[in-house]
């Protein structure tokens, strides 16, 4: 009699459980939202913009021409002794500068070239970000899933025990007491399952909305399930690991060498600049000029020489600059340390939150072997009469609540290790991709 009460649970948990035909995996809803994101976009897209602005910079050290060409033309009238005369002028000219000592200009190019360094940190960020939101939206849906089929099979299981209650009293082997908590849990059940319909549903459409694909079917993990380890086991080399590679924390590293360049820049303004100057200029006159009128004449100048321009004052505004950027280059160097801290500080919360889970998974396993001893020998003492009907129904309830507390502890375990990585900064698409491989073929 108790596997046959059973039989229901096993079919239901059976048939949720089993992967949809055309269930997609992580990696290729993950590939799908790459295409489909846009903060994952706009970085990348920001950070081809630093490489051109990188570009821009670069042209301060490179030589500079110019084409330019005018015609002009000139009235002069003299009352005394009555004159009146014309002239036309046309230039040509071609020329050309090449800095030959522009301190300032080399420092432009060097932090542009470390601005590309904060653009790609910055993508690194939406990278890992994007490998956690899609996970995480992933898995909520499975979990919500689960959720879903445990109180089907709940519903199941509570029917067939109202079922029953209803019988014996018909028989007159139990009270109507028995009867009425039996519907009073159904009704509630039945709550249950519209809740986490509602809530399925909903989070269903984050994952389409995440991935760009509608009727999303994710595919479940295969059980049993062995959890893979933390590696490595010390929370120390995982802070070490994230003061220096977390992408935030290089942003901040970036930022205090941009700070330094500019000291440098600002200290620049006392020194000298010198250019190498060429160029070819052509004048011609076709009706002459006004002091020789009706000559047609034409002039080449070409010229070659060296620039050279120093400062002298300028009103202590370079003393001042430079004063404004050495405390923004302490400033930055603050923001930095700060951002470690935060870091190292998330890493370990990360890391113990990974480890306190595998601890809970490990416990409720154990749990939800008690959980089905203890429904088993209820049902067993009520059909001898040493149970009364509630009791089974908080056994029923207590093993169902189990299930789908070690269901959601496994999600946030692999979840969990994926924070950790990104918190280190050292999440790739080959540790989801070993996450991948624990889900049903």
């Amino acid at each position: 009699m108790t596997s046959f009460r059973l039989l229901p649970l096993s079919l239901a948990l059976g048939a949720a459980l089993c992967a949809p035909a055309q269930a997609q995996s992580l990696t290729e809803l993950l590939e799908s939202a790459r295409t489909y994101d846009t903060a994952w976009q706009s970085a990348r897209l920001q950070l081809d913009a630093s490489a051109r602005r990188a570009d821009q910079a670069r042209a301060g050290l490179l030589p500079s021409a110019g084409l330019s060409a005018g015609v002009s033309r000139a009235n002069t009238d003299v009352s005394r002794p009555p004159i009146e005369r014309t002239a036309t002028t046309q230039t040509l000219g071609v020329n050309a500068s090449q800095p030959l000592y522009r301190p300032a200009n080399r420092i432009n190019l060097e932090q542009a070239q470390r601005g590309v360094d904060v653009a790609q940190a910055q993508l690194d960020a939406a990278s890992q970000d994007l490998l956690v939101r899609v996970s995480q939206a992933y898995f909520d849906v499975l979990a919500a899933q689960d959720t879903l089929t445990f109180v089907q099979a709940q519903k199941a299981a509570v029917s067939e025990q109202l079922a029953s209650a209803k019988r014996n009293f018909e028989v007159g082997t139990s009270t109507v007491t028995d009867s009425r908590e039996a519907q009073a849990r159904y009704d509630l059940v039945i709550a249950q399952e519209i809740a986490a319909e509602n809530d399925l549903r909903v989070k269903k459409l984050a994952l389409d909305q995440l991935v760009g694909i509608t009727g999303t079917q994710p595919k479940p993990l295969a059980l049993p399930l062995q959890l893979p380890p933390v590696q490595p086991d010390n929370v120390i080399t995982w802070v070490d690991t994230a003061r220096e590679l977390q992408p935030g924390v290089r942003q901040a590293a970036i930022a205090l060498d941009i700070a330094r360049l500019e000291t440098k820049k600002a200290e620049t303004g006392h020194l000298p600049t010198v250019d190498l100057q060429a160029g070819y200029n052509i004048q011609r006159n076709p009706t002459g000029t006004i002091t020789a009128p009706g000559i047609n004449s034409r002039t080449n100048n070409a010229s070659l020489g060296v620039a050279f321009n120093l400062p002298l004052f300028a009103g202590f505004s370079v003393q001042n600059r430079v004063k404004e950027t050495l405390a923004l280059e302490e400033k930055a160097s603050a923001d930095l340390e700060t951002t470690r801290r935060n870091v190292a500080q998330a890493t370990r919360a990360a890391f113990f939150g990974v480890q306190s889970g595998q601890g809970q998974v490990q416990a409720l396993q154990a749990a939800e072997a008690s959980s089905q001893s203890a429904l088993d020998a209820n049902k067993l003492g009520y059909q001898v009469g040493v149970r009364i009907n509630i009791d089974v129904l908080n056994a029923q309830s207590q093993l169902f609540q189990t299930k789908r507390d070690l269901a959601q502890a496994r999600y946030n375990v692999l979840l969990g290790t994926l924070k950790l990585r990104q918190a280190a900064g050292t999440l790739t698409i080959e540790d989801v991709q070993a996450i991948n491989a624990l889900l049903t073929p």
